[in-house]
């Protein structure tokens, strides 16, 4: 016993204490009691989570796949691709790769899947579509050689190797065709990337118009919106509630109604209009229906209290005494302002534009209605692809584009306020 005081008294740790039966059978019962704690909240997490990936993450998942699979030529014309796969695509390709092209065709016919191929393949060479269908039929009373010859007489463009190039290609289950595409790039016969023709060169100016205006927006919203989300965090509760209530009974009425209210009030015949002739500021309508501008002001009105809101939070948050307390240090209004306060609602301003730019990314409705030709944006095309063209390749891959840049813009908020900070509410 001496020994053992001595060697604790030198430093030296005290050997640990022997468990006691009633010591392990607490902790026994407390691992119990801490499982059926996880069992019951996962229990109670468990609907909505299964309802979230049925409605939500799969059908997103299914889509977003489309931009990067299409078996529509492998699937079949299994023969021609695998003919094609030792074609170095200088010259025509062999007899036997043009065999193998009637004996598809064949079965193509047969199974009534040449529109199928020929969707596709027009998507890669515009106006070919019927030329494809037509040459499948010709195709199915093509029963001995010389296959090419007669191919090349049903349709010149088999004796193009660009048609050819285009097959062997597209032949793979996964394709980067639509997401190039969406890119306003293409393949060439020897497989370079090459801008698409002029005329087709639409996507570029589309995403730039998309991201632009829900820039130029998200600014708007800010600049319109902070003073607002100021007077509401200062002002007394009575008047402050009755603000309040302003900024969120628009918020309240649905998207299409907001909309079709500015679709009266900037007709060339409309209220504004009206009052501008009214007292004199124009000689005629102003055209303000069906422009970009009315897009944007239309979207700013939607768009204001997502970003007043999250302001607001943060505002309401922020002790007056910071103030007073620069005031009292000498600091001028201005100066106490931008040096203490404005820094203190950045959390709020990086909410609020977020929320504000993620969702003018996405609209429809609004440039749809009030906007022209000129203004449409990402989502409808996307529905456009979907609905009129049946080009699910096509929307899934601008789906992703939004999906990418939304991911971008989070990670960029969470490096610099960090995504623990926002407060909608």
């Amino acid at each position: 016993m001496v020994g053992e005081i001595e060697t604790i008294g030198q430093g030296r740790p005290a050997p640990p204490l022997a468990p006691t039966a009633t010591g392990s059978k607490l902790r026994r019962q407390l691992a119990v009691a801490e499982r059926r704690g996880h069992l019951r909240a996962v229990a109670l997490i468990l609907p909505v989570l299964l309802f979230i990936v049925v409605s939500f993450a799969i059908p997103v998942v299914l889509l977003l796949s489309r931009a990067i699979i299409d078996p529509s030529i492998a699937g079949n014309l299994p023969k021609t691709v695998a003919a094609l796969a030792e074609w170095d695509g200088k010259d025509l390709p062999s007899e036997s790769a043009f065999a193998a092209l009637v004996a598809d065709l064949h079965d193509v016919q047969a199974r009534n899947a040449a529109a199928f191929i020929a969707k596709r393949l027009n998507y890669e060479i515009s106006g070919i579509r019927s030329r494809v269908i037509a040459s499948a039929r010709k195709a199915a009373a093509i029963s001995a050689p010389p296959y090419k010859e007669q191919m090349i007489a049903a349709d010149r463009m088999w004796g193009d190797r660009l048609i050819w190039a285009k097959i062997k290609q597209s032949g793979q289950v996964f394709t980067t065709f639509y997401l190039l595409r969406v890119l306003d790039l293409d393949r060439d016969a020897e497989g370079r990337l090459v801008p698409v023709p002029g005329d087709q060169a639409v996507y570029r100016t589309l995403l730039w118009r998309t991201f632009s205006i829900s820039l130029i927006v998200t600014l708007l919203t800010l600049i319109l919106g902070y003073p607002v989300a100021y007077v509401l965090a200062t002002t007394p509760p009575r008047i402050s509630n009755l603000l309040m209530v302003l900024v969120l009974v628009p918020f309240w009425t649905s998207l299409l109604v907001r909309t079709t209210a500015w679709f009266v009030l900037l007709q060339d015949n409309g209220p504004i209009n009206d009052f501008l002739l009214f007292v004199n500021l124009t000689e005629q309508p102003l055209h303000l229906i069906f422009s970009r501008f009315g897009t944007i002001v239309a979207m700013t009105h939607i768009q204001l209290p997502f970003t007043i809101l999250p302001i607001y939070s943060v505002m309401k948050s922020i002790s007056p005494s910071y103030m007073r307390a620069a005031r009292s240090l000498g600091g001028g209004p201005f100066y106490s302002f931008f040096k203490v306060y404005f820094p203190l609602t950045l959390p709020g301003i990086g909410a609020g534009c977020l929320l504000t730019f993620i969702l003018s990314l996405g609209y429809y409705i609004t440039p749809a209605l009030v906007g022209g030709p000129s203004d449409q944006m990402i989502s409808g095309v996307i529905a456009t692809s979907m609905n009129l063209e049946n080009n699910w390749g096509k929307a899934s891959a601008l789906s992703a584009i939004l999906l990418v840049a939304t991911l971008v813009l989070f990670y960029i908020y969470n490096r610099l306020v960090g995504i623990d900070k926002v407060k909608l509410g």
